[in-house]
């Protein structure tokens, strides 16, 4: 081939991935700016009334301030990553979007089992203050919690709490999750926050502002319509455990992947089962490997120990259906070991997918994410 064919075919090429990156550039989703009344939120007070907004407290201000001193030192280490110490010992985040029908089931369930295995310890202001605590080096509970021991060991905190993200929901979310609260009573109603977005950012969206101002050692989220078996929450406490690394990352995902041969699933409509199988396909294609090999992205119950979070929620920008995928993507590109858990699952009538164009629309915006963060339109900055 002649030199200068060659250098024509070198430039077309190059004038064509640089029009790709200015259309990946230009539809890749941005999240929207926070406004200032969805960093706080309500509960209910000691005398059963509604508090007035308090603010949310948020590690991740914290972190931007930090990594912001540091680099004004010119410091762009990993080491500035830490993020402060836990208040509670399980933090739940509940992304909920009209779901004044379903709610109230869910909630019952978790704090069943929240209050059952983790106690119920109402933090004060600063961290770990006035808790009690678990201690490591003592017997490991069903619930992944460690029992009392040897008390000159490093101490685990105890207790709970429920972060529930109204995204711009239009009907009563808000007062049932705080009418449910209140039936709780003085104990443990105050263990229950509502933080409201003024506008619908999606589920991904819900879940990452929710995952930004939780104070627990763990954090998981839970879908509003209470599908995943909340007992199985210890199940994934015990298996992240086994795998987190020495600066105590690790991820657990909740899967229903066991279930795919199961009578519910199988007498799904042909077209939702074609839809399923082409969007895995579609994975194994366009996800990295670790990501990959996880049978069930989707299931709305994960697992993230505490200092996974400023090497994932800082840097998400999905904020529809495909959320999940991206944090696992983040968790594989910074080594954080995954591990996938069979959970209890059943169908729950409600769901606000649109099997058809939501999962065209996955279909899209998995792509788009694979190629904005191929090509460099995001970045970990």
């Amino acid at each position: 081939m002649a030199p200068n064919v060659i250098v024509t075919e070198i430039a077309r090429v190059l004038t064509d991935t640089q029009a790709f990156y200015i259309l990946v550039y230009i539809v890749a989703p941005t999240p929207r700016d926070i406004l200032q009344s969805e960093t706080t939120y309500k509960h209910i007070e000691d005398d059963g009334s509604v508090s007035p907004a308090k603010p949310l407290p948020s590690w991740k201000s914290t972190l931007d301030q930090r990594k912001k001193t540091a680099r004004a030192k010119g410091d762009l280490s990993d080491s500035n990553n830490g993020i402060e110490a836990a208040d509670v010992f399980m933090s739940i985040v509940v992304p909920a979007f009209n779901e004044e029908n379903r709610l109230g089931l869910m909630l019952g369930e978790a704090v069943q089992y929240l209050q059952k295995e983790y106690g119920q310890v109402r933090s004060g202001p600063t961290v770990n203050g006035g808790l009690k605590h678990r201690h490591k080096g003592a017997p490991e509970q069903p619930n992944g919690h460690l029992g009392a021991g040897n008390t000159g060991a490093q101490k685990e905190p105890t207790g709970w709490e429920i972060l529930i993200v109204s995204d711009g929901s239009k009907d009563e979310t808000v007062d049932t999750a705080l009418e449910f609260a209140r039936s709780l009573g003085t104990e443990s109603a105050g263990l229950i926050r509502v933080a409201s977005l003024v506008e619908n950012r999606g589920k991904g969206g819900a879940v990452t502002h929710g995952m930004r101002h939780v104070r627990g050692k763990y954090v998981l989220f839970a879908d509003a319509d209470g599908a995943s078996k909340f007992d199985d929450l210890g199940k994934l406490v015990r298996e992240i455990k086994k795998i987190e690394d020495k600066n105590g990352r690790g991820v657990a995902v909740g899967s229903r992947a066991h279930l795919v041969a199961s009578e519910e699933v199988v007498k799904r409509s042909f077209l939702r089962n074609l839809l399923m199988y082409s969007f895995h396909l579609l994975l194994w294609i366009l996800t990295p490997p670790a990501t990959a090999a996880i049978r069930d992205t989707q299931c709305g119950f994960k697992l993230f120990s505490r200092p996974t979070l400023p090497y994932i929620i800082p840097y998400m920008h999905s904020e529809s259906w495909i959320f999940d995928v991206e944090m696992l993507m983040l968790a594989e590109s910074a080594s954080i070991p995954v591990t996938e858990v069979a959970i209890g699952w059943h169908e729950v009538q409600g769901s606000k997918l649109n099997v058809l164009w939501d999962s065209i629309g996955m279909a899209w915006g998995l792509f788009i994410l694979r190629a904005a963060w191929a090509m460099g339109v995001y970045q970990r900055t």
